[in-house]
């Protein structure tokens, strides 16, 4: 049809951005931004209602710049890859905050610190995480949430709850005392240095085996875990209960009968969908073999994840461990649909939800690349000079004497905080 004004042809082509926006929203369950890019088309063609000075609602996420209501979950999702590093996408990590103030991480992998740090939270508020399995795709970047986070102002303890394993040396605790030993050069070096409280983790190892257990329970917020199915005996999934709503973690695991029980009646139910077995063979190269056995066996399958879904009908599905490309994201949300046709979300790196009892928003943040720490909560200890491990002769010797030039930096600091400190 050849369209004759050119009113008639804007329409039209509205219409058809429209639909492809529907299809594509729909796809990675954004239908809030959807609607907003189409109604700012629309605008467009009456621009006196347009104010020139006054902001228009937004439609994504920016960090630090929205109010929590006391009943409402916010989630985003700091990681959302696959064990192989990308810049796009940081490995499993997802960022729970809560009405009533609390804030809790399941999974750091591998890159997603970095994420977490662009969401501009007081570390002092980051104590809590909760890891699925200690494959490093799940807790790999728990060192740098460790260490740097204490730099940047978390004044107690890292507190880490994660499942036992089939044996000692496979589980929670043993992987945390050992990371602690791991970092012994880099804590002994900053002894003296900073403020000490931040620098020790605090391990709450709990049964694997435990069916729907509470593992947590303080301020009205009640977690529990449950077995998965996932490479050896250890994995779990967790289940967040607060003012009436239901968040579900899945972690990695092949479809099983727990899932299928405790899931249940989750406002937003997160179950891994590995990516299509086709596309491991020819983006990862993977045998016919290898593909069938790690994209349907050890992980769940797109078609898998969408018979769990169907079968414990969440107000919200979420989709993740698959690389989000334009070229295998369709084949994704194909396969799914197969199997399952509720609300659907294919999860990608700062998408955040907002879930209420009235309503699941679904958007994506817009972060600052050149973020800083943001303040802390509680004024800093003052180092202790004496607790400090001195270098050995040697290497004190081998100092260039720069005390001429670095004497104005303490005066000029003694000058502005009334102190006295003195060079080395």
């Amino acid at each position: 049809m050849i369209f004759k004004t050119k009113r008639v042809l804007i329409v039209a082509s509205m219409t058809f951005v429209a639909v492809m926006l529907y299809q594509w929203g729909h796809l990675d369950g954004r239908e809030g931004k959807m609607s907003g890019l189409i109604g700012e088309s629309i605008a467009a063609e009456n621009p006196l209602k347009m104010s020139p000075v006054k902001a228009r609602a937004r439609d994504f996420y920016a960090p630090n710049s929205e109010d929590l209501r006391p009943d409402e979950m916010r989630l985003i999702a700091c990681g959302t890859g696959m064990p192989t590093a990308r810049p796009k996408q940081a490995a499993s990590c997802w960022l729970l905050e809560l009405g009533n103030g609390d804030k809790f991480i399941f999974d750091i992998g591998t890159g997603s610190a970095e994420r977490i740090s662009a969401m501009q939270i007081p570390y002092n508020y980051l104590d809590k995480v909760f890891l699925s399995h200690l494959h490093t795709d799940h807790f790999g970047d728990l060192d740098a949430l460790f260490v740097g986070g204490a730099l940047a102002g978390r004044q107690k303890p890292l507190r880490v709850w994660g499942p036992s394993g089939g044996t000692p040396e496979r589980g929670t605790k043993y992987a945390m005392d050992h990371l602690r030993k791991a970092l012994t050069w880099d804590l002994d070096g900053r002894m003296g240095l900073t403020d000490p409280r931040g620098y020790h983790i605090e391990p709450h190892e709990f049964d694997y085996k435990g069916m729907n257990q509470i593992v947590y329970q303080e301020n009205g917020v009640t977690i529990r875990s449950f077995p998965a199915i996932h490479s050896l005996d250890g994995p779990v999934s967790f289940s967040v209960e607060w003012n009436g709503l239901k968040f579900v973690f899945g972690g990695d695991t092949f479809p099983n009968k727990w899932y299928d029980e405790y899931a249940k009646g989750a406002d937003l139910a997160i179950h891994e969908c590995f990516i299509a077995v086709p596309d491991l063979i020819t983006k990862f190269k993977f045998t016919p073999q290898s593909a069938l056995a790690v994209g349907t066996q050890i992980h769940t399958a797109p078609e898998a994840f969408g018979k769990v879904m169907s079968r414990i009908k969440p107000r919200m599905a979420v989709a993740y461990h698959f690389f989000k490309d334009f070229d295998t994201t369709g084949s994704i949300y194909e396969r799914i649909r197969t199997t399952y046709d509720g609300p659907l979300s294919l999860a990608e790196d700062y998408m955040v939800w907002n879930i209420t009892k009235d309503d699941i928003r679904v958007r994506l943040a817009v972060v600052d690349e050149d973020v800083w720490p943001p303040p802390a909560t509680e004024k800093p200890q003052l180092p202790d000079p004496s607790i400090r491990i001195p270098y050995s002769d040697m290497i004190s010797g081998g100092k260039l004497d720069v005390k001429d030039v670095i004497q104005p930096i303490y005066d000029e600091i003694n000058k502005k905080y009334k102190l006295n400190e003195k060079q080395e």
